[in-house]
């Protein structure tokens, strides 16, 4: 076997998403702990240090305690090479998150097992749907009280419109939380309520070994027998195929906060995760083991040095082998560019690497080249697709409050607006710029950043708009005439687009009918 093939091979790219608040960055955490990554969670609070998660370093996210960003972590694990990519659970971020969606292999979600499926969880699924993506489900905070496994295993189904098979059972839930039998392994592991150390793991034959009742008590040792016997009859056997193929959801059952079950689940999804797979461009498919190396940006991030005012590019590799200082080609700009720095994640420590392989996620220094979706190659012309701007539904005026900053406001906007945290209007009528996003939070996300980041000051004025869409024409008249009725709503995007700002559904619907020979487009990808 080749090096490249070897290399591919031992990659697991993933994302983890859920609801904010499931337990996703913890669980983040507890498998970098195994990675050895890091040699203490962020979850660890002494009065002497005060740590916050690993994966959330950006200012704003340690004093809200959210993600707002995705972050990239890689970390060998035994022969494999694991890429985590932490998603924003936020829903004000979910277009983040979305792109985010496009540069991984596999998703592992995560469920709160008081809580159940909630909405934000749905719509991620939408798109895991969409592109069949391979799914795990971890149901976390069994130490606390919530609902019935089987209950849970349900609404799995039914909300997120999968199949499931339980691959670890628990032993009681809250207080009474005994441990998971490994159905997987077939191994038994109890639970201390302690989050310095991992549990004891008891080796047993089978379900019927007499160990399981000393370790655990009679009754709940027939109560785990029948609700094993159960599982058996009702779900069919684990079937890799169909897991690989999307149609179907391992779940395990754990406490991320007390590093339980997580290595179970890490054990089983090293195994059975999909490699690097072949990526769709426009031209033809593209798959990771050919010699050529191609890779798109799915994300640009400002600011991950607040010394030093660069941005960084992440570049997820689709195939061949990317190498420090080798000439690649900008497709979009059709110029040759060589990366002397190009840097591997560990959360917010970087290094600098010689070569990454498909499946990795590289930061590239930026200095304005790059916009989300570029395409970067050996020199063929490809590009790769699937990475839409969605249409803001929140719409606000940025004022500039302090004149002599003005030059520091606008280059504030430019990268932020790079980073696609939120899309820029020009109103062709006033000439005032309006930020579009799709969420509230992002404004106040916009505002920080600039005032601390680049030292500018911002005031929000509010604008009434129902919808920004964008609009085209085959017929030049029929542009033009729609463009002078509508003069005072007519905007133009970065890219200099045509954008109609309705102020209003009906208005959007009208305008819709009266101009029959207006294509409006709901997403930057037409």
């Amino acid at each position: 076997m080749s090096q490249l093939t070897d290399e591919i091979q031992r990659r697991r790219t993933f994302a983890i998403i859920s609801h904010p608040d499931a337990g996703k960055t913890t669980l983040t955490e507890k498998l970098l702990l195994y990675g050895g990554a890091i040699h203490i969670a962020g979850a660890v609070k002494s009065n002497k240090i005060k740590k916050t998660a690993t994966s959330d370093w950006m200012e704003i996210e340690k004093q809200r305690g959210i993600s707002v960003a995705t972050s990239v972590m890689g970390f060998n694990y035994g022969d494999y090479k694991i890429n985590i990519l932490d998603t924003p659970g936020h829903q004000d971020f979910a277009e983040d998150t979305y792109r985010t969606l496009t540069a991984v292999d596999s998703v592992i979600i995560v469920v709160d097992v008081a809580k159940g499926v909630e909405q934000q969880t749905r719509k991620l699924m939408e798109v895991c749907r969409m592109r069949n993506t391979p799914v795990i489900i971890f149901v976390n905070k069994l130490d606390r009280e919530g609902r019935d496994p089987f209950e849970i295993l349900d609404e799995l189904e039914s909300e997120l419109k999968i199949n499931v098979r339980p691959l670890s059972w628990p032993i009681n839930i809250g207080a009474k939380f005994k441990g998971v039998y490994n159905i997987y392994e077939n191994t038994l592991d109890l639970f201390t309520p302690n989050k310095q150390k991992v549990t004891e793991r008891v080796e047993i034959t089978d379900i019927d070994d007499p160990r399981i009742d000393e370790a655990v008590g009679e009754a709940d040792a027939t109560k785990l027998r029948e609700d094993i016997e159960l599982i058996e009859g009702v779900y069919p056997a684990f079937d890799e195929k169909k897991y690989l193929e999307g149609k179907l959801a391992p779940v395990f059952f754990g406490s991320a906060l007390n590093t339980f079950g997580v290595k179970e689940l890490l054990d089983c999804f090293v195994k059975i995760a999909p490699s690097p797979r072949p990526t769709a461009t426009d031209e033809r498919e593209v798959r990771p083991e050919e010699e050529a190396f191609s890779g798109f940006v799915f994300k640009i991030h400002a600011n991950m040095d607040p010394n030093h005012r660069s941005c960084i590019a992440f570049v997820k590799i689709c195939s061949g082998q990317f190498l420090r200082n080798a000439p690649y080609k900008h497709i979009r700009s059709g110029k040759v560019m060589k990366f002397a720095a190009p840097t591997a994640f560990m959360a917010q420590k970087k290094n600098i690497v010689d070569e990454a392989f498909p499946g990795d996620i590289v930061g590239i220094p930026d200095t304005g080249n790059f916009k989300i979706g570029d395409t970067i190659t050996s020199g063929e012309e490809l590009h790769f697709k699937g990475l839409p701007s969605f249409s803001p539904e929140m719409f606000k005026y940025i004022e500039n409050t302090d004149p002599m900053k003005a030059k520091q406001l606008d280059k504030g906007i430019q990268q932020l607006m790079d980073e696609g945290v939120a899309q820029l209007f020009v109103n062709q009528f006033n000439g005032r710029k309006i930020i579009g996003t799709v969420g509230q939070l992002q404004f106040e996300v916009i505002q920080y950043r600039l005032l601390h980041e680049y030292g500018a000051q911002c005031r929000w004025e509010p604008i009434s708009l129902y919808k920004a869409c964008w609009i085209e024409s085959d017929d030049a008249e029929a542009l033009e005439a729609f463009k002078k009725r509508k003069h005072q709503f007519m905007a133009t995007d970065r890219e200099g687009r045509d954008v109609f700002l309705a102020d209003s559904g009906y208005v959007l619907q009208m305008a819709q009918n009266d101009f029959p020979k207006i294509k409006f487009h709901f997403t930057s990808e037409f």
